[in-house]
């Protein structure tokens, strides 16, 4: 079993070994080509125009927030009919490559649970292109010893704080300065 440095170790080196220009055997630094089915793996890297998409993940707690961001033609995000779940598919692909890789890295393998669903974020950079941003989040099975990241259970406002944001406006004492009156 290993363990929680490991796995994220192990991870971290999957999404790295995924460097542009690596999905072509005679630039990748170890001569054994790596795809995940990004755009930007069409054509030789030097000699071909360049496709900007790539990913990136975070890690905290048990959670694995895989982020996937690329450049794209305006008419490309209004033709497609499911964007959003084209822009699924390549994140799904993205994980699978990890769990592909970070098996071959540390001869083990690593359970990936998708938790909720994916979050696709297009802004525009011109009247042609966009950026989008898409961030789905995965749950680590093999991490027992880590604790959830969740979002704090109980009220901390104090009581007087609440007692006076319910005064309002119109309820609130005026200063001593103050000369004229409120309506």
């Amino acid at each position: 079993m290993a363990t929680t440095y490991e796995i994220i170790q192990g991870l971290h080196q999957a999404a790295a070994n995924v460097y542009d220009g690596s999905h072509v055997e005679k630039y990748a630094s170890d001569g054994k080509s790596r795809s995940v089915g990004l755009k930007r793996e069409e054509g030789d890297p030097l000699l071909d125009s360049r496709v900007i998409d790539g990913f990136k993940i975070k890690i905290s707690g048990d959670m694995l927030t895989v982020v996937y961001t690329a450049d794209i033609r305006l008419q490309d995000v209004y033709m497609t009919k499911d964007f959003e779940g084209e822009m699924e598919t390549i994140i799904e692909k993205i994980v699978s490559f990890l769990k592909k890789e970070y098996k071959s890295i540390t001869k083990d393998t690593v359970t990936l649970s998708p938790i909720g669903v994916v979050s696709v974020l297009v802004q525009p950079v011109s009247r042609q292109r966009t950026s989008v941003e898409v961030k789905k989040n995965y749950k680590i099975a093999s991490l027992k010893d880590v604790e959830s990241v969740s979002p704090p259970s109980e009220d901390i406002t104090r009581d007087i704080t609440r007692k006076f944001l319910e005064l309002g406006r119109e309820k609130a004492k005026a200063p001593i300065n103050v000369s004229t009156k409120i309506k």
